[in-house]
């Protein structure tokens, strides 16, 4: 087997027996039937966001295939535009965002708004919360934005994230007040597309089913050999990180920052002495970023939308679907905004600039080596933290996989062949999310926000490293079918997603 069996993932299927009969516990064990997308209490909740003189914020992405310059590689992919990101969606909190997507692709797609606890049947799961838009069709997302913060879009069609169907959402606070000179918006990814091969082509080499990835959201299962794997780098010396164990699992060539190579970077200009705010959005599919700015400290102010305890550090340390917002004080001259690729071979690279000169040949800065923060390292603003109360619901999810069969599991069980997890509205549901790999999973829950049981932070993704043990929290205010899952898109495809299932 080669590479791949050198790894020791543990089964998930090893945990079934425990997993699955404690996954759900408490005297508030729900009762009913699944409460669907269209359903008349989706509908209602979102008629009670709406208020009387709203703000409306409307625009139009139309997914097709593009070509798209990377920094003096042209690359044919699909996107939202002729450019990396896509487009930048922007709308105040409490506005009604109305978005029309337009498919040109040669398949079914569809679009999450990552982040926001939104009306159910805008969540854009194909499968789950709506039907794919069909190639050639349309669909309009039409929902109230809830809480301000750094968000973004993507296709959660199969593999399509790790093409460019991709963008910037912030939500803004009305009442903040906005100290800082320049906001700038750094969306770093992994990339392959258009390099000789495709996301699919990635999918085939690891095993997942062929002919799903790009046009769906199910995961099929192909029993093919894994000795060969169409020259791909899965080598464990190129994808171990002291920080988060096993890597990742794709090789990839480039990792961009703002769109762009190092070789032609992104170039932020200002004056010494201002002060910037970064919204750093992790949109890559297989990749943890270890980000820092060469010759500043960053002060972390938000992660995943909410306000932390301003903190101090050198580098972050950011997992595929987290945003941080950091605040810095610029230094005079050119500097590298450096995020090296977590475990892997490679980084993406932005230029910083507020006096002449250039950067030295070797411009990876110390800063990446001296104190990296996780996103679970932070503590929560005081009055963002959920009201204290028992839980009524306890739910356990474990998470395992295997390289050969390439197959992540919650409970033991690939996606679709799943467990829900039941619940009723108006519960608090505590649940204990436990990494049974040797691999680091970004676990991502729709349509709510969760607390860290130890410490109270808000999230909606969570970087959990191996064999270790994350219990969040959250009230289940919002009905509907939520997908659980591991922002990984290659887990996810290969079957590490499942179902928040209100009841009713």
């Amino acid at each position: 087997m080669g590479e791949l069996t050198r790894r020791s993932f543990l089964l998930g299927s090893l945990l079934t027996g425990a997993g699955v009969l404690s996954a759900c516990s408490g005297s508030g064990s729900p009762t009913g039937a699944p409460v669907a997308a269209s359903s008349g209490v989706v509908q209602r909740l979102e008629q009670q966001r709406r208020t009387a003189g709203q703000q409306v914020v409307s625009t139009r992405l139309a997914a097709r295939p593009v070509e798209v310059d990377l920094g003096g590689r042209i690359v044919t992919t699909w996107g939202y535009d002729q450019n990396l990101p896509g487009p930048l969606i922007r709308a105040r909190a409490g506005d009604l965002l109305r978005v029309e997507v337009d498919n040109q692709l040669p398949a079914e797609t569809s679009v999450h708004w990552h982040g926001l606890a939104l009306s159910n049947d805008m969540d854009g799961v194909p499968g789950l919360t709506q039907d794919p838009t069909p190639a050639g069709g349309q669909f309009t997302y039409e929902f109230t934005v809830p809480d301000p913060g750094t968000y973004f879009y993507h296709s959660h069609s199969g593999l399509q994230l790790d093409r460019g169907l991709y963008g910037a959402l912030v939500i803004d606070d009305p009442d903040e007040p906005g100290a800082y000179d320049h906001e700038w918006i750094v969306v770093l990814d992994d990339w392959l597309d258009g390099t000789g091969r495709t996301p699919d082509d990635v999918a085939r080499e690891l095993g997942i089913g062929a002919g799903t990835s790009s046009a769906s959201g199910d995961a099929g299962m192909g029993g093919r050999d894994h000795s060969a794997m169409g020259g791909m780098d899965m080598g464990e010396e190129a994808m171990l990180s002291p920080l988060l164990g096993g890597a990742g699992d794709v090789s990839y060539p480039l990792f961009l920052v703002g769109g762009r190579v190092p070789e032609d970077p992104v170039v932020y200009t200002a004056t010494p002495r201002q002060r910037v705010r970064f919204r750093f959005i992790n949109a890559g599919a297989d990749t943890a970023f270890r980000v820092g700015i060469g010759g500043h400290r960053m002060t972390v102010t938000h992660t995943d939308g909410f306000p932390v305890v301003p903190q101090d550090t050198d580098a972050l340390l950011i997992g595929m679907g987290e945003r941080f917002d950091v605040l810095v004080t610029l230094g005079d001259g050119v500097f590298p905004l450096f995020a090296q690729a977590e475990g892997k071979t490679g980084h993406g690279q932005a230029l910083v600039r507020t006096g002449v000169g250039e950067l030295p040949a070797q411009s990876r800065p110390d800063e990446l080596d001296r104190q990296v923060l996780l996103g679970t390292d932070l503590t929560p603003r005081q009055h963002v933290r959920l009201a204290e109360r028992d839980h009524d619901l306890y739910h356990s999810v474990d998470m395992g996989g295997a390289m050969s069969p390439y197959r992540w599991t919650l409970n033991g069980r690939a996606h679709p062949d799943i467990t829900p997890l039941d619940v009723n509205e108006g519960q608090r549901v505590r649940m204990r999310l436990r990494n049974m790999s040797d691999m680091f999973h970004p676990m991502h829950l729709h349509g709510h926000t969760f607390g860290l049981v130890e410490t109270g932070l808000r999230k909606d993704t969570v970087t959990i490293r191996p064999m270790r043990t994350v219990e969040i929290e959250f009230d289940t205010d919002n009905p509907g079918q939520w997908a659980l899952h591991c922002h990984n898109a290659y887990h996810q495809e290969a079957g590490m997603m499942t179902t928040l299932s209100y009841l009713a």
